[in-house]
């Protein structure tokens, strides 16, 4: 499910405070799957921020803008 565009344009990065882009998120491979069976994110929104560029889990359609639930870029 993805989040609103409405809803994109009021939010912003928790750590720089930049705007942030909805993305697919990366697939996770059979192997890295977790036992609990719990699947990742469907989506991240991500900071466009250069310097900062968190990515952040969507799950059931809901933003979850804590930094340490976000992923750190490449």
């Amino acid at each position: 499910m993805p989040v609103e565009a409405s809803l994109i344009e009021i939010l912003a990065c928790p750590a720089c405070h930049a705007p942030l882009a909805d993305r697919p998120a990366p697939a996770t491979p059979a192997a890295d799957a977790p036992a609990d069976g719990v699947e990742g994110p469907e989506s991240e929104l991500v900071c466009t921020s250069g310097d900062c560029g968190l990515a952040y889990p969507v799950r059931d359609g809901i933003p979850v803008l804590l930094v340490d639930e976000a992923r750190r870029p490449a």
